[in-house]
């Protein structure tokens, strides 16, 4: 036990934390993919549980290798190359469209298929945390060029995106300006982008009827259905419909595992619905899960004001704001609360390579309290052989290695 405990480096509370998404993770897919089983699988329903514990061990695995092998400082030089590759993979795959329904979301390799918008949101918090740490001190702050730079990267990547995701390139662009928020950039440039962007989703909005571009007319009428209510609910019941028809099953105590009856009427029963499903079959106990984010939170805010500098700071600000409001807008969609956005609950619907990619975001947060009970370490060393006398620093050297 103690040589498991000692692989798992970094703060405690985000390892239990993914431990205890992990196994509602194992649950809710197991009792929600029972009629995607019987349609794709011949009735295999271990194929989906099996697929995701690979992938949740995969995704251990990949956390292991960045807290131990992954210096903060590489995160920070590579941040402009990885971005600069996400981008020309995400452009290619718009191009080509080489997914199966030609949304222009997914890239291919060989047998590997993954959407590079999901590496893209992770090194453009990267590179936004490095231009942030490299451009302000204790005394001054991130000067204008600083913040065009951030927005006018930030505005090209999140408008590609949004060709083929429009969710996924909205919670990215809400992420950086919340990060810009704690960076300290100005406040007034801050509310010019919020207006300026408000000013144009309200005329793209409106000019949808006319112009067909990326996916407007989906967002369009996904918000049109959530404000007006939906016209299909009129023919039969919707899959909104159904997620709220869910919730109100699963009441104080659930239907128990497995015993949930709207799962086989939804299509994204185990991804974009998945918390309904949750909540149907486990009711308040479904809370532990809603807690595990909010004690996530709790531990990235401790990790980054235990940070000694900027860029580590920044990091840990970005990948855990993002990864919280994912799970946040996921719960909001699936308890009728939000328009419908195709965002899945982080680390425990039915995934793909998008577990790895969020893998590594929590990698990045863990390596970056290794590093700070690293650095606290050392000063605790170097505070106590300054205290002794010359005669004793080799003993103390010895005593630290030991």
């Amino acid at each position: 036990m103690g040589k498991f405990l000692s692989i798992l480096k970094g703060d405690r509370g985000i390892w239990l934390v993914m431990i205890i998404l992990s196994l509602f993770s194992l649950l809710i897919v197991y009792s929600s993919t029972g009629s995607l089983a019987h349609r794709q699988m011949g009735g295999n329903t271990f194929f989906y549980l099996f697929k995701q514990f690979i992938l949740l061990l995969a995704g251990f695995g990949i956390i292991v290798l960045i807290v131990n092998y992954v210096p903060v400082k590489f995160m920070s030089i590579f941040s402009p190359i990885v971005l600069a590759v996400a981008f020309v993979l995400l452009v290619v795959a718009l191009v080509l469209k080489v997914d199966t329904e030609a949304t222009g979301r997914t890239f291919r390799v060989g047998f590997i298929s993954f959407q590079p918008a999901e590496l893209v949101k992770i090194s453009l918090v990267l590179f936004v945390a490095r231009l942030l740490a490299n451009n302000q001190d204790s005394k001054r702050k991130p000067t204008r060029k600083t913040f065009l730079w951030i927005l006018g990267v930030s505005a090209v990547v999140c408008l590609t995106i949004s060709l083929s995701n429009f969710s996924t390139a909205t919670l990215l662009f809400a992420t950086i300006m919340l990060l810009m928020f704690i960076g300290r950039v100005p406040l007034k440039y801050l509310l010019l982008t919020i207006l300026g962007g408000a000013a144009i989703v309200v005329g793209l909005y409106f000019l949808s009827p006319k112009v067909d571009i990326g996916r407007i007319n989906t967002v369009r009428g996904r918000i049109d259905r959530y404000i007006h209510g939906d016209p299909e609910s009129e023919k039969g019941t919707t899959q909104a419909d159904y997620a709220e028809m869910a919730i109100y099953r699963g009441g104080q105590t659930g239907q128990g595992p497995g015993g949930s009856k709207v799962r086989n009427h939804m299509a994204a029963a185990y991804n974009d619905f998945i918390f309904a499903i949750l909540v149907e079959e486990y009711g308040w106990i479904s809370f532990i899960v809603v807690l595990a984010y909010i004690i996530f939170a709790g531990r990235a805010g401790i990790i980054i004001k235990q940070s000694r500098r900027t860029f580590p700071a920044f990091m840990v600000a970005g990948l855990s704001l993002m990864f919280v409001m994912q799970a946040l807008i996921n719960m909001g969609v699936s308890a009728g609360l939000l328009p419908v956005t195709g965002q899945p609950l982080p680390w425990v619907s039915l995934g793909g390579t998008s577990t790895l990619f969020t893998a590594i975001s929590i990698g990045c947060i863990l390596r970056v309290s290794y590093q700070n009970k690293l650095e606290k370490y050392d000063e605790e060393v170097s505070e106590t052989e300054s205290e002794l006398p010359d005669e004793d620093h080799a003993f103390a050297e010895v005593g630290a290695i030991n």
